[in-house]
């Protein structure tokens, strides 16, 4: 079968038989654009995939997700549609549980993924919590600004904050509202972790907790930076994504 764009998943490259697959999940407010400049970066046999959440970009006008879990079940159901080939999950804060999830989700219908890849966001278990979706406009804006969340170039533009703020805040109750179950078994594949060093909503003891989440070996990979250093600035974290991913694909 050959991949074609579904509601949520998104073909970022055309790849008619590929040898693997690295599935891409945005932070909060991002899209599949997010990853748009990913393909010349990954190996021709690689397909490369993007997850649209509804309500953000040419979903707009859906209505937005209300549980991390139910966002996965959708996304893995779209990806149960594929040919089975090795596959890897990469998610960034927000993204980072969705992919968690959708590999539950895959590995309950015998299709487990080979690597999953999170970054910028704590364990499962230590994600949920947290007012900010409660904020007000200004406040939540200010906040995202702070954090590197907003081009500085349309920080100050009306019509874009006006688009964005509900997307957003729909996004970080997600993020907020999220309970992992406390009975989840541990993942069979491997998880790599990837932080940088002035993340002020992600510290080291957060980060380390994934080790429980698989039995497949866990691993951190540390940059300087700020929470969307990688997102804004992705070479070397593809580089070593696909490097992981070669190896975990050659070893099984």
């Amino acid at each position: 079968m050959r991949t074609r764009d579904r509601d949520g998943v998104r073909a970022l490259n055309d790849v008619g038989r590929p040898a693997r697959r690295l599935v891409c999940f945005p932070h909060s407010g991002g899209s599949a654009a997010t990853f748009r400049d990913w393909p010349s970066a990954v190996p021709e046999d690689c397909e490369l995939l993007a997850v649209q959440y509804p309500g953000h970009a040419d979903r707009i006008a859906e209505e937005p997700a209300d549980s991390v879990a139910g966002l996965a079940a959708r996304v893995a159901e779209e990806l149960l549609e594929l040919d089975p080939v090795p596959c890897a999950l990469f998610g960034h804060s927000l993204g980072a549980l969705v992919a968690y999830e959708t590999a539950r989700v895959l590995r309950d219908r015998a299709r487990p993924v080979r690597n999953l890849f999170v970054s910028g966001a704590p364990a499962p278990g230590l994600a949920s919590g947290g007012t900010t979706h409660l904020r007000s406009d200004d406040a939540l804006w200010s906040g995202l600004r702070e954090l590197g969340g907003i081009d500085p170039a349309v920080a100050d533009d009306a019509e874009l904050r006006e688009l964005l703020l509900p997307v957003v805040r729909a996004d970080i109750r997600l993020n907020e509202t999220y309970r992992a179950d406390p009975r989840a078994e541990p993942l069979d594949c491997a998880v790599r972790c990837y932080r940088t060093t002035e993340d002020p909503l992600v510290d080291g003891e957060r980060l380390a907790a994934w080790a429980g989440t698989g039995t497949g070996g866990f691993s951190v990979r540390t940059w300087p930076g700020t929470h969307f250093t990688l997102v804004a600035e992705p070479d070397e974290l593809i580089a070593d994504l696909v490097t992981a991913f070669a190896a975990e694909v050659d070893v099984r």
